[in-house]
This record gives structure tokens, C-alpha cells and sequence, in this order.
């Protein structure tokens, strides 16, 4: 048994799809259903008793206890977080309760179950935490990519949250022997992505015939990385990375944003022609957002020389898959944005505070 959380959120939904498709060990998923989550995302599992699904937020250590208690698990996997730069200009409190108050929550916890366990379950319990390149800053156009050496330098209220939690798993590991793990992965994309990310939105907007902004110049780069190779990067850590190691997860695809856009509607035009044209004519340049990082690029030879883990995707190929996957699924798409599946979350499951 495994706990996750923030197993309904894009990665997290992909990495338990993922991880039943592979395994018959069962997950604890643990996912307070803000906006960004959907249980959608993982209907197929819906009624698979391996998939236990428990409503609740990370900040709440009594569930938290409670859950651990009830379902013994051997690792504990952390997705949950605010993950949005613009929200986070917007409202940064609540990156500041999710990120960092949510990782030292269960960090606690984690560190008195651990603690009361066995030695030969102690010795295999692990606590994976899944972080961002962010943490690093921004790099100049002929900076070496990021290391994991690396010193941190977060520059919006979404990166510094992040990093006060690398700090803390970092911390709970050197003072308490917690067996923690940690990932700093790059820009993740794929099916079941909320909307309000770069790929899906442009997708999404393309579609419907509104335009597609891109802030700035458009020449803000980042590296991708196909959620799937991301899943199974995170799948090997666990299994057998070194207790108190970080690891960088990176696509090897560094693209500038406008780019990307492009890419978009050209595999739109392709797949699903417009009769009004080329959906680049879409493209609308805004005012570009406040802190906004130039540069980022992942060096993921550590990961890649002690795990043997390599992305299988090109960007060109998990793409395609990707614009593929939101043109055979709209009603997933039309229910997220409606607002749709969060009233039969409401009727479903009521208050979350304390379901377990």
C-alpha cells in the first residue's frame, strides 16, 4: 500500500493510472478537490478496489494520522500543491498554507508513523516528494542547465513556497533520519491537465476560436517533460533511490513558449482544420506577468547514470499525443471548465474535511 497525495491533480491522477496499470499494490489517494482536482481523471479506476480515495486536505493531521493508521502504508508520495505562478501572484496565502504548512503537516506525521514501525519497515518506508525547477531561479540563454547542486533562488510567491518545502523534507531527513526522496521536475504536460496551463489552454482556446496569449515576447523557455515519463521517473526514485537524494527530472526539450503555440496549432490545423484558417492567427501577445522567469532547462544525467531513467517521449511525439488526447476527450474538457464535476463532488462527498 502506497499513500498519494494529491492524486486527483493532473500528475498525481496520471502517476495512479499509471501505477494500477503496472501494480496490483493498492493507493491511498488523498486530495482535497479544489479547483485543479477531479475525480474524472480517474474514472476508470472508479470502482477499482485497489484505487481507496479519501477527500481531505494535507494540513489536517488528524486525518492524516488517521489515514496512516487505517492503511499502513510503505511510502508516502507527495503531489498535493498550489501549482499555478499567476494564482499565486494573485493569492500567494494559499500557496503558503498548501505548499509549505500542508509538506510540514505531513511530514510530521509521517515522521511518528515511521517512527512507530518495525525495523525492517522502517528501513523501507520512503516519503517522495515531488518539487519543481522553479526552486532554481532563472537561467541566463548560455547558462549550464540545472543541476541538482544548484543553490535555489525562487523568484515568484509559487517557487519560494516550493522551496521552503524542499528545505523542510531536506531538513526532516538530516535531523530526524526520515527517509525522504525528493524530484525537481520541469514543466510537465499530457492528458487531464487543468486548463489554465500554457498546452491545454492553448488547445482548449484554438478550438473555440479565442485568442491565444502569450506573455511577452513569447521567448521564455522552458524544458518539457511528457507527464508519463515524468510518472515513471517518479516510480523509479521510489524504488530505488538513496534515502536524503534529490533527483531532476527533465524532458531534454528546452522550446520557447511561442513556440510551443505554434506547435499547437500547427497539430490542430493538422488534426482538426478550422475553416476560418490557421489557428496561428490566433496568437495575441500580452503584457507579460510580474517576476516572469526567462530560462529554465533540467540536467537529468544524475537520475539517468543511478536509475537508468530516460524520457521515452520526444517533445514532438508527446505532443501529438497530448493535442490527441484533449480532440477524443471534450467532455472531460467542457466538464472541468464548467465547473461540472465539482458539483457532483459536492453531491458525492459533502464537506472534506475530515472524510477519511
Amino acid at each position: 500500500m502506497i499513500l498519494v497525495t494529491g492524486g486527483a491533480g493532473f500528475i498525481g491522477a496520471n502517476f495512479i493510472l499509471d501505477w494500477l496499470a503496472g501494480s496490483d499494490e493498492p493507493v491511498v489517494n488523498l486530495d482535497a478537490l479544489t479547483y485543479a482536482g477531479n475525480l474524472e481523471s480517474l474514472a476508470s479506476v472508479a470502482d477499482d478496489a485497489r484505487h481507496i480515495f479519501a477527500r481531505g486536505d494535507i494540513c489536517d493531521r488528524a486525518l492524516v494520522d488517521t489515514l496512516l493508521a487505517r492503511h499502513r502504508p510503505r511510502a508516502i508520495v507527495h503531489f498535493a500543491a498550489e501549482s499555478h505562478v499567476d494564482r499565486s501572484i494573485q493569492g500567494p496565502a494559499a500557496f503558503v498554507r498548501t505548499n509549505v504548512e500542508g509538506t510540514f503537516t505531513l511530514l510530521e506525521a509521517a515522521r511518528a508513523y515511521w517512527s512507530g514501525l518495525d525495523a525492517e519497515a522502517r528501513a523501507r518506508f520512503r516519503f517522495l516528494h515531488v518539487s519543481t525547477d522553479e526552486v532554481y531561479g532563472s537561467l541566463g540563454p548560455d547558462e549550464a542547465a540545472f543541476a541538482e547542486t544548484r543553490a535555489y533562488q525562487p523568484n515568484s510567491p509559487y517557487s519560494a513556497s516550493k522551496a521552503a518545502s524542499d528545505h523542510l523534507v531536506r531538513a526532516w531527513h538530516h535531523t530526524y533520519g526520515l527517509p525522504v526522496l525528493t524530484t525537481n521536475c520541469s514543466n510537465n504536460y499530457g492528458p487531464y491537465q487543468f486548463p489554465e496551463k500554457l498546452i491545454p489552454l492553448m488547445i482548449v482556446n484554438a478550438l473555440a476560436g479565442r485568442p491565444l496569449p502569450v506573455y511577452g515576447d513569447g521567448r521564455n523557455v522552458r524544458d518539457w517533460l511528457y507527464v508519463k515519463d515524468h510518472c515513471a521517473a517518479v516510480r523509479e526514485v521510489l524504488a530505488r533511490g538513496r534515502p536524503g537524494e534529490t533527483y531532476n527530472v527533465g524532458g531534454w526539450n528546452e522550446q520557447p513558449n511561442v513556440e510551443i503555440v505554434h506547435a499547437v496549432c500547427a497539430l490542430l490545423d493538422e488534426l482538426a482544420p478550422d475553416a476560418a484558417g490557421p489557428r496561428a492567427r490566433l496568437v495575441t501577445f500580452v503584457p507579460d506577468r510580474p517576476g516572469h522567469d526567462r530560462r529554465y532547462a533540467i540536467d537529468a544525467r544524475k537520475i539517468e547514470r543511478e536509475l537508468g531513467w530516460r524520457p521515452a517521449e520526444s517533445f514532438e511525439s508527446g505532443l501529438r499525443k497530448t493535442v490527441e488526447w484533449y480532440l477524443a476527450n471534450p467532455g472531460w474538457v467542457a466538464d472541468v471548465q464548467s465547473g461540472a464535476y465539482r458539483d457532483w463532488v459536492a453531491r458525492q462527498y459533502g464537506a472534506p474535511e475530515t472524510q477519511a
